[in-house]
């Protein structure tokens, strides 16, 4: 939990006996960071248990420790609370006992004493031994606290026992035996003493299950031979999938060039018989307007197939970005009948075609893309895949831009009858 180095850097701290507590705590802040300060406030648990490790003063310095830097949280938030809380029950007879004892009560009482970070361990410890016990605060704030945190607890880790049980009052030389010793009763002043906020759960005994008699068939691999036995191979494990490998080869060609119509048709068929066979084909996002601009047929059932990948909003980007060409179109047509696509992403197919009509310096080309453009909106008007009074200034800007082409033209009347 802590390091040699660390537990010499901690006794390094406590040395300051003679300083206020909090320069104290401020040194013991700077000589660990905050992300180790939880870690070392544990081991400081731990030390503390341990009643003949640490003396006194340096008892009162690890307490301030622990209880100081939490001070303004609300009960249940506090981590080192229940320890605080267990200590002043165990905080009895010995060395330092009422010193402990009278510290702890000003810790946890409802209005806290200020004036102890002021003073050194040293004084603390002069003040609070030559002082009368003090009362036990009153925990009901505290108690409610953490019984609102364990509404979230399972019931019955909350029925739980302290890990420690006190001796009754009596003296043990006056009882006969031990057993007299464990039966005599706990004394009123012994339960007001056990204060824990800290409880584990009864364990139950759980009986092995027995052992099932073996089967007649069971009995051979109690006592397993050579003879009888053979090893079973499955001979198409690692077997390389001819259709997958001819597939690949397909779509490697399919990258580049136009399949023939019969290849498209192998394609298209292995992608029917197996869809997870679009996984490892080689499409990629990257690769994809390849694709679509050679083979837009295998393109479209390629993104049909992976509508329910992760990766689909990569492809639907590459898709939107790439030069817009009739393939191109013809691609987005067919996806926008056969499934719902995002609406932004139709949107933005649509703003990224006429803004590629406008960008076209060759005016054959311009005309040729503003008529592909028209029909293609046309569809989607007509299909109702689109809304078009979402995009209806900036369309019919468009048409009016090119209102020399019939295309165009027919569009703008077709929007008008829609309005």
């Amino acid at each position: 939990m802590i390091s040699s180095a660390e537990l010499t850097v901690l006794l390094g701290v406590l040395k300051e006996e003679d300083k206020p507590l909090e320069a104290v705590l401020a040194a013991f802040n700077a000589a660990f960071p905050r992300a180790d300060r939880f870690r070392v406030a544990c081991a400081v648990c731990t030390l503390l248990a341990d009643r003949l490790v640490v003396l006194p003063a340096q008892r009162v310095a690890l307490l301030f420790v622990l209880h100081e830097p939490y001070r303004a949280e609300p009960p249940a938030a506090q981590p080192f609370l229940p320890f605080l809380v267990e200590q002043l029950g165990r905080a009895r007879d010995g060395p330092g006992a009422r010193v402990e004892h009278n510290l702890l009560c000003l810790f946890l009482a409802e209005q806290p004493n200020r004036d102890v970070a002021k003073r050194s361990a040293l004084e603390l410890c002069a003040s609070l031994a030559a002082g009368e016990p003090l009362p036990v605060p009153s925990l009901w704030a505290v108690q409610a606290a953490f019984a609102e945190r364990d509404q979230h607890i399972p019931p019955l880790r909350r029925r739980g026992l302290h890990p420690t049980l006190l001796a009754p009052a009596a003296d043990a030389d006056e009882m006969g035996s031990v057993e007299e010793l464990a039966a005599a009763p706990l004394s009123d002043d012994d339960v007001s003493r056990e204060l824990s906020l800290a409880s584990f759960e009864p364990a139950f005994a759980r009986p092995p299950p027995p052992l099932l008699p073996p089967s007649d068939d069971e009995l051979i691999w109690l006592s397993p031979s050579a003879e009888g036995t053979r090893v079973l191979w499955d001979e198409s494990l690692c077997a390389e999938n001819v259709k997958a490998m001819e597939v690949r080869e397909l779509m490697s060609k399919a990258f580049k060039t136009s399949l023939l119509p019969q290849q498209q048709q192998q394609v298209l068929a292995e992608f029917e018989s197996d869809a997870k066979l679009v996984y490892h084909c080689g499409v990629t996002p990257k690769r994809l307007p390849e694709l679509v601009e050679n083979n837009p047929v295998i393109a479209i059932e390629v993104l049909l197939k992976l509508m329910a990948s992760s990766h689909i909003t990569d492809y639907f980007s590459v898709l939107v970005n790439m030069d817009i060409s009739l393939h191109s179109m013809e691609v987005v047509n067919r996806l926008t009948t056969a499934v719902d696509l995002p609406t932004e992403f139709v949107h933005l197919y649509i703003s990224n075609c006429i803004s590629s009509c406008e960008n076209i310096k060759d005016k054959y080309m311009q005309n040729r893309l503003v008529r592909l453009v028209c029909v293609f909106l046309q569809s989607l008007i007509r299909n109702k895949i689109i809304n078009v009074h979402d995009l209806l200034i900036e369309v019919q800007a468009f048409c009016i831009e090119f209102s020399h082409i019939r295309e165009a033209a027919g569009l703008f009347r077709l929007l008008k009858t829609l309005e």
